[in-house]
C-alpha cells in the first residue's frame, strides 16, 4: 500500500468544495454517473476497433451498464459501472492530480464570497471531488480494460489518498470502477432510494447507457398487515441517444438536463443548435454555447468540448479537428453515419466526410448567432460579453467566413454607449464619410483620449475603440467592411480625406522648423511633418501603413519576436498649436532641438511607449522650465 499527498491545488479545491460552495451538492451523483457513462464511451469504442479488448467481451469485459447499490441502513452508496477501467497510474493521474492549467487560474479569481466562488465552481467543474461534499471516505477500485489486476484508492477528502492491489471478494471481476460512498451527515438525505431515482432523472435520463437502481422496496402483506421490504433492481433512466430523437419530442429541460449531463456545468446554456442532416451525408449535431467562457479558455493546452459519436458509439472528445480553434467554447456532440468506427486523430483532419461536417456546422453556428443578434439583442449582448474575442481570433483565421464574423463582432465607440456592430456604424456615417475609422494600441482609457482622435471629434466623425491586445493584428488584415475602408487612425495615411487644405505659404513657412525637428531627433524618427488630424495637442506619432504601431511592437517584443527593427515612427506637429507658433519665431537652435524632444517623448508617452532614457528626458524638461519661469 501507498500513501501519497494531493497535489497541492486539488487540496484548496477540496477544502473549498466542502464547505459547501456548491449550491446544490446532489450534483456529486450528476459528476460520477457522467465520469461513468465517459468510461463506458471509451471502452465501447475500443473493444470495436482494438482487436486483443475485442476477444475479451463476454469475458472480462461486461455488457455496457451504471449500477447503483444502496444500503440504506449502513448509509452506503456504491457506484459501479463496467467501463474502461484505471490502473494504479491512471488512478494517481485522475484522482490525485489536476493537470489542467486552469486550475490555477480559476483558484486565483476565488473571492472569499462563498455564493460567487459556487458559481467559479461551477464554471471549472471539479467532477470526482464533488463528492467529498456528501462523504468522509471514499473508496474507488478498478480494474482497467484488458489488465488483470484490481487497485483499490480510499481517501478521507483531507489531505492525502492511499492506493494498493486488492485480491479475492474486493477485487473486480470484470473491468470497471466501483466507488464506494460512505454518506456523511450532510450526504443522509441521498440514502433514500425516491430521492436517487429523482436525481438520476433529472440529470442523467438522458446517458446512453442503462442506469440500474438496486434498494430495498417496501411492499405492503395484506395477510401480516404490515410493509416487507424486498431487495429489487430496476432500471431508473430512458437510456437513450437524447440528441437522436426529434426536436419535437424534447422540451427546453431535455436540453438543459442534457447539457449538464456532459459537461458539468451547474448553470443552464446561453443556447443550443440541434441540426440533422440527410442526404448525400447523415449525421446529427448538438451544439451548446455555455453561459460563462471556461476559466482556461486562452490556454495554449484549453481543449474542445466537442464529442465525436460514429453511428451513437463514443470516438473521441477532445480532437482540435472537430471545429476551429476559435469555437473551442462551443459544446455538445457530433454524431456521424458515414465516418468508420476506426477513424483515428490522425485521419480525421484529412477525412473530406469530416471536413463537410466541419464546414457546414461553422455556418450553422454562425448563422443562428446572427439570428439571435437580430431578434434577440439581451441575450447575444450576453454572449459577445464572453465570447467577442474568439470571434475576432475567427476574423483573422477563417477568411471563409470572415464577412458573416465581422458581423458579429462587436465595438466599443466614440458615438455610443455600450457596444455597437460595423453595420450601425456603417449607418452612422456622415454623407460625405469615406471610411470607418478606429484606434487600437492600449487601454480603453488612454484611447478615448488620444491625440489622434481630435480632429475627428471636431468633424463628429465617429472612432472605433479596439483595446483588445488581438485587435491591431486582426483588424490590420481587413482593409473593408463591405464596399467601405477600414481605416486605423494611428497610421500615417488615415487622416487624408479629411485634410483641410493650408496655402503654400503656411508649408513654406513651417519648412525650416520641421527641418530643424528633423535634424534635431535624428534617426529617432522616419519622417517629421505637419499634422492634419490635431486640434489641441502639439504632437503625435503614427506608423506607415504597413508597419507595426509602437504598441504592437511592445507586444510582439514581449512575446519573444527576435529581429524587430528598432522604432522609428513618423513625428507629426500641430502647426496651429501655441507651441509650434512659439518655435517658428525662435532662433535659438539648442532651444528648438530641447522642445523638439520634449514634442517626440510627450508622444511617445501618450502612445503607451517607455521612455529609452528618462532621466535625459527629465534633465531637458528641467531646462525648459527653468527657462520658462
Amino acid at each position: 500500500m501507498s500513501k501519497q499527498q494531493f497535489q497541492t491545488e486539488v487540496s484548496q479545491l477540496l477544502q473549498l468544495i466542502v464547505h459547501s460552495l456548491y449550491s446544490h451538492p446532489e450534483i456529486f451523483l450528476r459528476e460520477l454517473v457522467s465520469n461513468s457513462s465517459d468510461a463506458l464511451d471509451k471502452l465501447r469504442h475500443l473493444s470495436l476497433t482494438d482487436e486483443h479488448l475485442k476477444s475479451l467481451v463476454g469475458s472480462s469485459i461486461a455488457p455496457p451498464r451504471i449500477d447503483l447499490v444502496l444500503d440504506e441502513a449502513a448509509k452506503i452508496l456504491t457506484l459501479s459501472d463496467t467501463g474502461i477501467g484505471m490502473n494504479e497510474e491512471d488512478l494517481i493521474a485522475h484522482l490525485g492530480t489536476i493537470a489542467r492549467s486552469g486550475t490555477k487560474n480559476f483558484l486565483s479569481q476565488l473571492s472569499g464570497d462563498a455564493k460567487k466562488d459556487s458559481n467559479l465552481i461551477g464554471q471549472f467543474g471539479v467532477g470526482f471531488y464533488s463528492v467529498f461534499m456528501v462523504s468522509d471516505k471514499v473508496e474507488v477500485f478498478s480494474r482497467k480494460a484488458g489488465e488483470e489486476k484490481t487497485f483499490k484508492w480510499t481517501s478521507d477528502g483531507k489531505t492525502g489518498f492511499e492506493i494498493a492491489e486488492v485480491t479475492g471478494d474486493e477485487a473486480r471481476a470484470t473491468a470497471g470502477t466501483t466507488v464506494l460512498i460512505h454518506l456523511n451527515e450532510e450526504g443522509a438525505q441521498y440514502a433514500n432510494s425516491w430521492r436517487l431515482q429523482e436525481i438520476v432523472k433529472k440529470y442523467s435520463d438522458h446517458i446512453a447507457f442503462p442506469i440500474f437502481l438496486t434498494y430495498d422496496k417496501s411492499e405492503w402483506n395484506a395477510e401480516k398487515k404490515e410493509s416487507d421490504k424486498t431487495r429489487v433492481t430496476e432500471q431508473v433512466n430512458a437510456a437513450s441517444a437524447m440528441w437522436q430523437r426529434s426536436k419535437s419530442e424534447l422540451s427546453d429541460e431535455d436540453y438543459k438536463e442534457f447539457y449538464k449531463s456532459i459537461t458539468g456545468d451547474y448553470e443552464d446554456p446561453l443556447f443550443w443548435f440541434h441540426t440533422r442532416a440527410e442526404g448525400t451525408l447523415e449525421y446529427t449535431t448538438l451544439f451548446y454555447i455555455p453561459a460563462k467562457a471556461p476559466l482556461d479558455l486562452y490556454q495554449a493546452e484549453y481543449k474542445g468540448g466537442i464529442k465525436l459519436y460514429v453511428k451513437r458509439v463514443f470516438i473521441m472528445d477532445d480532437s482540435r479537428e472537430l471545429l476551429p480553434q476559435y469555437l473551442r467554447f462551443v459544446r455538445g456532440i457530433i454524431d456521424s453515419e458515414d465516418l468508420p468506427l476506426n477513424v483515428s486523430r490522425e485521419i480525421l483532419q484529412q477525412n473530406k466526410v469530416l471536413n463537410s461536417i466541419k464546414t457546414a456546422s461553422v455556418k450553422k453556428i454562425l448563422s443562428e448567432l446572427k439570428h439571435i443578434a437580430a431578434n434577440d439583442k439581451d441575450k447575444y449582448a450576453l454572449f459577445i460579453a464572453e465570447y467577442n474575442r474568439p470571434l475576432k481570433e475567427g476574423v483573422y483565421g477563417d477568411f471563409a467566413n470572415r464577412d458573416t464574423l465581422l458581423e458579429l463582432v462587436r465595438f466599443k465607440s466614440t458615438k455610443v454607449d455600450g457596444l455597437t456592430s460595423l453595420a450601425e456604424a456603417k449607418e452612422r456615417m456622415q454623407s460625405d464619410q469615406k471610411a470607418l475609422y478606429y484606434i487600437t494600441g492600449g487601454a480603453e482609457s488612454m484611447l478615448r483620449n488620444s491625440p489622434l482622435l481630435e480632429i475627428y471629434k471636431k468633424k463628429g466623425i465617429e472612432v472605433l475603440i479596439l483595446d483588445d491586445d488581438i485587435d491591431e493584428i486582426v483588424f490590420s488584415s481587413v482593409p473593408k467592411y463591405g464596399e467601405v475602408d477600414l481605416k486605423a487612425v494611428n497610421k500615417s495615411n488615415a487622416s487624408d480625406d479629411l485634410k483641410d487644405e493650408s496655402t503654400p505659404e503656411q508649408a513654406e513657412e513651417l519648412k525650416p522648423l520641421l527641418e530643424k525637428i528633423k535634424a534635431a531627433l535624428g534617426d529617432a524618427v522616419k519622417d517629421v511633418r505637419a499634422s492634419t488630424r490635431l486640434a489641441d495637442s502639439p504632437s503625435v506619432i503614427v506608423s506607415d501603413e504597413d508597419e507595426p504601431s509602437a504598441r504592437m511592437r511592445q507586444m510582439m517584443q514581449a512575446m519573444g519576436q527576435k529581429g524587430m527593427p528598432e522604432l522609428q515612427p513618423t513625428l507629426e506637429i500641430n502647426p496651429d498649436h501655441e507651441i509650434v507658433k512659439k518655435l517658428l519665431a525662435h532662433s535659438d537652435d539648442a532651444k528648438v532641438a530641447d522642445a523638439a524632444w520634449l514634442l517626440f517623448d510627450q508622444a511617445l508617452l501618450l502612445e503607451g511607449v517607455p521612455l529609452k532614457d528618462p532621466a535625459t528626458f527629465v534633465q531637458r524638461l528641467n531646462r525648459v522650465l527653468n527657462q520658462s519661469i
